[in-house]
């Protein structure tokens, strides 16, 4: 685990997107961290119902009001947001910041937005012979701004909230992306909600377990005096009225109850393929466990290769390439059902054997 300044060679806005768009299309998508078969036909019914109403200004106050509701919050400690992307946006143009330091490797939209505000950023990288976990220590005191993910996109670790909230400081914020968390079974070691770790900002998203990527729709959690100065930064109604009409529905007991028997098939289907890939491990590859969010981390011989061959075979898989920290080495999976894994799988035996050759 070490600090470096920005400027290593990344491409920060490369996304999971980008392996299925165009010629990858076709192919079956374990690129994207979006639970497959969503949005549900009842959460499309009430995101349709919402139509009728795009002739009114859009109103966020019963959709603020319900997310406060489901973390037992004030409403003045809850801002609705376009996806949880825009609130790193919001976080590195409104709040003053000296010192910002980023996590890593984790989702490179909070370092792209601070580096496009015109803030120098600091990274603290996690190594994968520690599992990638967070050591506190490791993180500058003189940090004013830390980020951090939670579970981390994309090593799946699942940090212990005790020691994520050990990075709390007077003066500094601490950003948890807790986007994941959702598909967390009981959503261990979750922050949201929680009023007694100082300048906490915790980020949710709705697009990753409810398939609504293309809506945009997710939202924050810290003190009112934060959400308040994030406000101000916002465009005026910047959520849809379809949007939300959907965080609505997506914190309802209803989809709370969906949400975590996702969250089990999850864990059992991810179980499933970590199972089938160290039957890879004799030939080189790597899993970084233990494994907690929607998808797997992976290190194998030839990784870009194989992921060529990979999509000749009909998969997408995302490089690791472009997460600080990782290299051409790493592909991460999303999790999927037991029959696409066991096709995948089949695939990357294929994959690396032709790589090999």
């Amino acid at each position: 685990m070490h600090t470096e300044s920005e400027g290593a060679a990344h491409d920060l806005r490369h996304h999971g997107d980008s392996e299925v768009r165009d010629d990858g299309a076709g192919l079956i998508d374990l690129a994207v961290n979006v639970r497959s078969d969503t949005p549900p036909a009842w959460l499309r019914e009430r995101i349709a119902e919402s139509l009728t109403g795009l002739a009114a200004y859009p109103d966020g106050r019963t959709a603020r009001a319900a997310v406060a509701a489901r973390h037992g919050l004030p409403v003045d400690r809850v801002l609705l947001t376009a996806g949880a992307a825009e609130a790193f946006v919001l976080l590195a143009r409104a709040l003053t910041v000296r010192r910002p330091v980023v996590v890593h490797p984790q989702f490179t939209e909070p370092e792209a937005a601070l580096r496009d505000a015109g803030h120098t950023v600091d990274r603290v990288l996690l190594r994968a012979a520690d599992g990638f976990r967070l050591d506190p220590a490791a993180v500058p005191e003189d940090a004013d701004l830390v980020v951090i993910g939670n579970p981390t996109n994309p090593t799946s670790v699942l940090h212990p909230a005790a020691a994520i909230a050990e990075l709390a400081r007077p003066g500094r914020t601490l950003v948890v992306d807790e986007a994941f968390m959702d598909a967390v079974p009981g959503e261990r070691e979750a922050l949201a909600g929680r009023t007694d770790v100082p300048g906490l900002v915790v980020l949710r998203s709705l697009t990753k377990t409810w398939g609504l990527a293309g809506l945009r729709i997710g939202y924050v959690l810290a003190a009112p005096e934060t959400i308040a100065e994030l406000e101000r930064a916002q465009p005026l109604w910047p959520v849809s009225t379809p949007a939300l009409a959907a965080a609505e529905a997506c914190v309802s007991d209803r989809a709370l109850t969906e949400a975590a028997d996702a969250a089990a098939r999850t864990a059992a289907d991810r179980a499933h393929l970590v199972a089938g890939l160290q039957e890879f491990v004799p030939d080189g590859l790597l899993v970084a466990e233990p494994a907690e969010g929607p998808f797997v981390l992976i290190r194998l011989p030839r990784a870009a290769a194989v992921r060529r061959h990979l999509r000749t075979l009909g998969f997408a898989v995302r490089r690791g390439d472009t997460f600080p920290g990782l290299d051409e080495d790493w592909l991460r999976l999303a999790v999927r059902d037991r029959a696409t894994i066991n096709g995948f799988l089949q695939a990357l035996d294929q994959a690396m054997t032709l790589a090999d050759r």
